[in-house]
């Protein structure tokens, strides 16, 4: 299944991240289920960085797959990998039928120093990209068919592809030297053969848009979604601005440290995402990506809010 970003109406997708223990697995599963009801392009399953969690997200890929008609997206990283382990690791995917990828560089353990940044073989995202498009390559490199009433003829078919999205930074990428490495960063992955990029998160629809027109402008042509994040307590934004080094966003901020209750804090961030949900929609983007934290009725209350989808999605029985 290829991942369709043109059909009606607004692509949705969503994030989430495998169970740390066995006991979190009912939870996810039903988590799973709500999200494929709302018929997402795809959910795409992050990966820990050095293999940490890759056991766990492929069981989690391949339930995807299993019981929804939802496509599902494996994250990969570079920190860490071998070229050995990393080409392991993309068939065992493969050979489980996932054939959509995020290539990430990933992040290094805390206390790295700048200079030891590549801790593996792969440099850069766009050397994943590549490797990823080679594997699947070398594992098919051609599809043959009979040709009708020519005995011992066949027909060569272009071989089965990949999709394999990247990782885009509105605000420029934390490590980045210079004010425009982000976006040459993006092209190179691009070239590489990225078909799809994923924005990191933002907390105005001007900033997503801005670089999207700056991408363009710089020459990038494959599609940009907004990765959007809802916010919904003042510790989550404190934790969320010490893994990006974004600026804080004052007015959001004092929007959920004003309010005393759960309810209102999650009802600030609920609002705070529809509306850049629909601002982004508005100004062209090919879709919307929602970052779940495993939790459907967020996400889903985001997309509601934004009239994407309807107030009541109809619950999937599983696929088998």
């Amino acid at each position: 299944m290829s991942i369709d970003l043109s059909a009606p109406p607004v692509p949705i997708s969503f994030e989430v991240y495998p169970p740390r223990t066995e006991a979190g697995w009912p939870a996810l599963h039903e988590t799973i289920r709500h999200l494929a009801a709302v018929g997402p392009r795809f959910i795409s399953v992050t990966y820990g960085a050095g293999g940490s969690t890759g056991g766990r997200s492929l069981e989690l890929l391949t339930h995807i797959r299993r019981e929804t008609d939802v496509e599902p997206l494996a994250h990969l990283t570079c920190v860490g990998n071998t070229w050995a382990g990393a080409n392991a690791l993309i068939r065992e995917f493969l050979d489980a039928g996932i054939t959509s990828f995020l290539a990430l560089r990933g992040d290094p353990p805390v206390g790295t120093a700048q200079e030891d940044m590549h801790l593996g073989d792969l440099a850069s995202a766009a050397e994943l990209v590549q490797l990823i498009d080679r594997v699947q390559a070398e594992r098919e490199p051609y599809a043959e068919a009979p040709i009708p009433g020519v005995p011992g003829a066949v027909r060569v078919d272009r071989r089965a592809g990949v999709d394999i999205a990247v990782a885009a930074f509105p605000h420029g990428h934390p490590r980045s030297r210079h004010a425009t490495e982000h976006i040459d960063a993006l092209l190179a992955k691009e070239a590489a053969g990225a078909t799809l990029a994923i924005t990191q998160l933002f907390f105005d629809a001007d900033d997503y848009l801005g670089f999207v027109d700056a991408a363009r402008t710089a020459g990038v042509t494959i599609p940009i979604l907004p990765g959007i994040m809802p916010i919904t307590s003042p510790a989550r934004l404190r934790r969320t601005l010490e893994l990006t080094e974004l600026p804080r966003p004052a007015a959001l901020a004092a929007a959920l440290e004003t309010e005393p209750t759960t309810e209102g804090q999650r009802a600030v961030g609920v609002a705070h995402a529809a509306e850049l949900a629909r601002a982004v929609r508005d100004g062209g983007a090919p879709g919307i990506h929602l970052y779940a934290f495993n939790n459907h009725d967020i996400v889903l209350g985001v997309l509601q809010d934004a009239g994407v989808i309807a107030s009541a999605p109809r619950i999937l029985e599983p696929v088998h």
